[in-house]
């Protein structure tokens, strides 16, 4: 079959992605092998390829095509995440451009809606996945909104409620004011922002006492006579509208004289008590602290400790309800600069500082949280989670993660995890199946059907009379995560058929491979699902990547204008190219320092095999010939050398090493095949080759390729079927991964020693103009003992007459050292004599003409005098070297003559 010259990587990609999906390759059933399962991070829906997709990909692919190789029935199960808020956000934006407002919607209208968007939009990034080459058995595809999914998902809830561990409660939660959802505390980023603390006057009730007057023990109370100020320091002053009391330390002598007293709220002149709690520290602000009992967490639990009032200031948007007055309608953050002036008008505020405050950030819309209570769905965690933290913090752990520095990251999530949020108020999710009959608190049922919930609520009110019509579904959506926490499971419907076949052969998984950024989010609650739900692990080990971050070690975004088109990206360098170029800079758990120089390092080492292939198929072969020494003896070496890469590249494997992996074959490939095996065996100009040494080269090539093949999928497919017909049972993605042998130490350390006497002739040959077709005259004195076993070599790649062993040196001759030994090639016929004797006379005049203007500057007492000592040092420097070259020329004129 013709070979063209170029290797056309759009058109080979097409083709044996077409050709792998036409076989079947990817599918995977249970049979009699050792299953391999890795389940992919499920990316959102309506989600497009970006830089950490690609080599979270790229990774699990080389783990799932190696295994395949390896024989064993390796299973990559794909699928996407309906990503709850990113999707429903989308969705109402498209709706806003069209006019539709989604509180005009009733919940089915507003779900078409998003179907629609889901299905148009949908599943991009799985076929986009496809163009960088991943085998995933795409028969498996699954989403988290699928029926059998979500089924499983409502069963798990109503399993957790029924064991206690789901319960319905009025707690503080983090509000996301954009999506207008409650958020878990791990989706709260906190930042560090520069903001300001606000010092303001709040009127203490009644007058202060006669004695009064002026600061107090350093304190900021004052008497004026007219009612005493308490002066009171805020990052929110927006909040005063919702203020119930003013709390002092009980220990704190400068306010010992307020307890029991009132206090009256600026603007909204509502009348406050004064409280004592130790919570209070004396050393922030002014020692005093207004509480806001809706709108933060510790304000709350005084609030409850205290019996004071809560009012909510705040609409779900963030904008102030009625409570703020005439600020009502505003946003939070509008009222914030508008309050100061009035406050300030007002004679309230008395100074503002700058202050570096934590911010609560949305994971995903980046709108700063606000605290609010609300009747919430949570999930108790202190005792789930304890198999988890055994499972990878235990002495016998189960479950392995890489970089093991992550384990601490881990340990400190678990140990201080706290009751999870399940509920959101969306739409587009599960919908809670929580059934309600009446207005109280305590009026529902939970169950996985309407018709279940019916009978449940009858059997709770013993009233037999209710209807369907008399429940009402919560209307609340359950969190993302609630879902993906089953993935490894519900994938295999192993929660609503726990006994089928393909949960009791793929699980648990081998391998997930995943960013840090979602350990805990996702990673360890799949640990925790796992125990609860199969009593094991749900997979072998973990693999965090790091994150994909510009030259300048940015991350990278699309603000920034940093992050490369991904499928531009294969269009220029080729599928191979990119995953080459990713993986050559990513060490496990750190940071890739994303440069297009390392695809286009990749496309090149694409196009190193392929130019090497056409080399080796351009030779002719003749059978009659019999095989020179020197390819048998270079076969060996290469052959030993490949054996020990693979001992390398195997333990990089064991540790998910596998830019080292990559590096290992690669250098494999490009300095010891390329580079030294097809020149030590190439045959000479318009000369056949052996048959022997052809079926050894070609034998040597399909071992390269195979373990080239997880990390360049398409390009090694297509030398393959290059190098002979084959049949589709035949094909590279489902050949056999090189088999382990023994290792001819002796050998490879031989052709070490060999290779530098090699480049000690090439040296030669360079620098004296000796034309590589003219053979030479060469001599060794072998002090170090060394073997001959390269000889055959040495004279091939050095194109020697022959080698000599002497006992002295050679006069007349050019000469060069590897280690004690002394090599000489006589001057006499290896080169013209003259030529070099004028050349080297023109060097040494030149070199002591430069000699003569560095020992001038030198002997020039006011240039030594005044210039700096680097400088001088630097002269000198010069001065040595010159001396020291002048002398060789010397040496090598007396040897010319």
């Amino acid at each position: 079959m013709h070979m063209p010259s170029k290797y056309d990587a759009n058109q080979v990609e097409r083709k044996w992605y077409n050709y792998w999906m036409k076989h079947n390759y990817f599918h995977s059933e249970p049979d009699e092998r050792e299953p391999y399962t890795i389940v992919i991070p499920p990316p959102n829906v309506t989600g497009i390829l970006h830089m950490g997709h690609m080599l979270n990909n790229t990774i699990q692919d080389v783990l799932i095509r190696r295994a395949r190789l390896q024989g064993k029935n390796a299973c990559w199960v794909p699928g996407t995440d309906h990503a709850s808020i990113a999707t429903e956000a989308k969705v109402v934006a498209k709706l806003k451009q069209q006019g539709i407002d989604k509180n005009n919607l009733n919940r089915e209208e507003f779900l078409k809606h998003a179907w629609d968007w889901t299905h148009e939009y949908g599943g991009v990034i799985l076929e986009q996945l496809k163009k960088l080459g991943c085998s995933c058995d795409w028969d498996r595809t699954k989403f988290t909104m699928d029926d059998d999914m979500s089924e499983a998902v409502i069963k798990v809830f109503v399993d957790l409620f029924n064991k206690g561990l789901i319960y319905r409660g009025y707690r503080m939660v983090n509000w996301d004011p954009e999506a207008k959802t409650t958020l878990s505390d791990e989706e709260v980023i906190y930042e560090e922002r520069q903001g300001n603390l606000y010092y303001l006057k709040y009127k203490v009730l009644p007058p202060a006492p006669s004695e009064g007057g002026g600061e107090t023990n350093g304190s900021l109370y004052f008497g004026e006579g007219r009612g005493e100020d308490l002066i009171i320091a805020t990052t929110r002053p927006e909040t005063i509208f919702g203020d119930t009391a003013i709390c002092i330390n009980p220990t704190d002598e400068r306010f010992a004289h307020l307890k029991g007293k009132k206090a009256m709220v600026p603007i909204c002149n509502r009348v406050i008590p004064i409280i004592e709690d130790d919570y209070v520290d004396v050393e922030f602000g002014t020692g005093c602290l207004k509480v806001t009992p809706a709108h933060d967490e510790n304000d709350k639990n005084l609030g409850d400790k205290h019996n004071l009032e809560v009012i909510d200031i705040f609409n779900e948007d963030a904008s102030l309800n009625s409570f703020g007055l005439h600020y009502q309608g505003k946003d939070r953050f509008v009222v914030r600069k508008e309050i100061i002036k009035e406050l300030e008008d007002k004679g309230v505020l008395v100074k503002t500082e700058s202050h570096i405050n934590k911010v609560g950030t949305s994971e995903r819309t980046k709108a700063v949280i606000e605290p609010r209570l609300s009747d919430q769905w949570f999930l108790k965690m202190e005792d789930l989670v304890k198999p988890a933290i055994k499972a990878v913090l235990g002495e016998d752990s189960e479950i392995k993660l890489f970089p093991k520095k992550f384990e601490n990251t881990y340990r400190h999530w678990m140990e201080n995890i706290r009751d999870w949020n399940i509920s959101r108020q969306l739409l587009w999710g599960q919908q809670i199946p929580a059934y309600y009959y009446g207005d109280g608190k305590e009026d529902f049922v939970v169950a996985e059907t309407e018709e279940d919930a019916l009978k449940l609520a009858k059997q709770k009110t013993n009233n037999q009379q209710l209807t369907i019509n008399d429940l009402r579904q919560d209307t609340d959506a359950l969190d993302t995560w609630f879902s993906s926490w089953l993935w490894p499971m519900s994938v295999f419907d192993g929660i609503r058929k726990p006994e089928n076949a393909d949960i009791k052969y793929y699980y648990p998984t081998n391998d997930l491979v995943t960013g840090p950024d979602i350990l805990f989010f996702w990673v360890a609650r799949m640990i925790i699902a796992g125990y609860e739900y199969k009593g094991k692990k749900p997979f072998n080990n973990v693999y965090l990547t790091g994150l994909v971050r510009d030259k300048q070690r940015r991350k990278m975004s699309k603000s920034l204008g940093n992050s490369p088109d991904a499928l531009k990206l294969i269009e220029e360098y080729s599928a191979d190219g990119v995953r080459v170029g990713l993986l050559l800079s990513s060490a496990a758990g750190n940071d890739l320092m994303f440069d297009e120089a390392l695809c286009q390092q990749g496309k090149g080492f694409g196009n190193k095999i392929w130019n090497a292939y056409r080399l080796v198929d351009g030779w002719g072969i003749n059978a009659a010939i019999p095989q020179p020494n020197s390819s048998k003896i270079a076969i060996e070496w290469y052959e030993s050398k490949f054996q020990k890469a693979l001992v390398e590249i195997e333990d990089h494997f064991s540790k998910y090493r596998l830019s080292d992996a990559l590096m290992a074959i690669y250098k494999l490939i490009y300095d010891d095949f390329c580079g030294w095996l097809l020149e030590m065996v190439k045959p000479a100009y318009q000369q056949p080759m052996d048959a022997v040494t052809y079926k050894s080269v070609i034998a040597i090539f399909e071992e390269n390729l195979k373990i080239v093949h997880p990390f360049m999928p398409f390009l090694t497919e297509d030398i393959w079927h290059y190098i002979a017909e084959r049949t589709p049972e035949e094909a590279l993605i489902i050949s056999k991964w090189p088999v382990p042998k023994s290792v001819n130490e002796t050998l490879i350390n031989e052709f070490e020693f060999a290779s530098e006497v090699i480049s000690g002739i090439r040296n030669i040959r360079k620098e004296k103009n000796i034309a590589f077709k003219d053979a030479v005259g060469f001599s060794v004195i072998n002090n170090e003992k060394s073997g001959t076993t390269f000889d055959d070599i040495i004279i091939k790649l050095g194109n020697l007459e022959r080698i000599h062993y002497v006992n002295e040196a050679v006069e007349g001759a050019l000469t060069f050292r590897v280690k004690s030994n002394e090599y000489f090639i006589p001057m006499e016929g290896s080169i013209d004599i003259d030529a070099e004797i004028k050349k080297l006379t023109e060097e040494l005049n030149y070199t002591e003409g430069f000699l003569k203007s560095v020992q001038k500057k030198l002997s020039n007492e006011r240039f030594v005098a005044g210039a700096p000592e680097q400088v001088i040092t630097n002269e000198r420097n010069k001065e040595a070297d010159a001396l020291a070259k002048i002398e060789t020329l010397k040496a090598s004129l007396a040897s010319l003559n």
